[in-house]
């Protein structure tokens, strides 16, 4: 329940700060601006019916599919969703300074040509981007993997949404006193932890299906923190953490965190580089 809270209020946070910023543009200019106050929530609404619609789908492809291919289908899925985690991560450190310019920008250009539909097609956009990539957030932790979602998880997603509306008012009513790269740059050490959890479910997964080679136990830490028990097994969900882990749970986690730091260090050469040349 606790993994499903966090990724719902994260991806919702980034979906109301790019409306929030697209709205507070176009309710804060002049008569004409106003005119596309109704496209952005047109917007809105049919960003929310793809990421619905994408959330339908999965769910009919794992009851369509059966045996091997459900499993394959499962950790295709699991993968992908630590790799879009990732991606998200490094793309708001590169995009997260500037975005509220270029979405500015883009709605200045679109109210200039009077193309209303181009601000629906815009936040749309944004809207389908953040809510798939929860979507599938959600499915690679095994929410609605067996064709229905029960009412914990429901709530889970409820009590998220809330939050991430009240985190949202928060902050706009506090920007002196609360930072939003501060929000940023701890909610993506906690993704990237997401994602390593992520990760080691699809090598437990390819292990599971002889895929991998398993290995030996290296250790065994359940008398400290047991992953079979509800506490243990949402660290385990959260960071990637094994009480008994095989040797390629251990290289994979290690050969994971490689790759995070190599790419991490390629996004700050990239993000310098362009401040250098503006």
């Amino acid at each position: 329940m606790g993994q499903i809270l966090f990724i719902v209020w994260r991806e919702s946070v980034e979906a109301l700060l790019v409306v929030g910023i697209l709205y507070a543009w176009l309710r804060n200019g002049d008569a004409t601006a106003r005119k596309g106050l109704p496209y952005l929530w047109a917007g809105v609404g049919l960003g929310v019916l793809a990421a619905v619609a994408l959330g339908a789908a999965l769910v009919w492809f794992t009851e369509a599919m059966s045996g091997d291919a459900q499993d394959y289908f499962q950790i295709a899925m699991v993968l992908v969703a630590c790799v879009l985690v990732v991606q998200m991560v490094l793309w708001m450190r590169q995009h997260g300074r500037t975005l509220k310019r270029e979405m500015e920008a883009s709605l200045e250009r679109s109210t200039r040509d009077a193309n209303w539909w181009g601000i629906t097609v815009l936040v749309a956009l944004a809207i389908a981007r953040e809510g798939s990539e929860t979507v599938i957030f959600l499915y690679g932790i095994g929410l609605g993997q067996n064709g229905h979602v029960d009412g914990m998880q429901l709530l889970a997603i409820v009590l998220g949404l809330g939050l991430a509306f009240l985190s949202f008012y928060v902050f706009q009513l506090g920007g002196k006193y609360f930072s939003w790269r501060a929000f940023f740059r701890v909610t993506e050490i906690m993704l990237f932890f997401l994602a390593a959890g992520l990760f080691e479910l699809g090598v437990d997964k390819l292990i599971d299906k002889e895929l991998l080679p398993a290995g030996s136990t290296l250790w065994d830490t359940s008398a400290i923190l047991d992953d079979s028990h509800p506490f243990g097994g949402l660290v385990a969900t959260l960071t990637g953490y094994r009480a008994h882990p095989s040797v390629t749970n251990v290289v994979a986690y290690l050969v994971y965190w490689a790759v995070i730091w190599a790419l991490t260090r390629w996004a700050r050469s990239a993000q310098q580089a362009q401040q250098h040349a503006a």
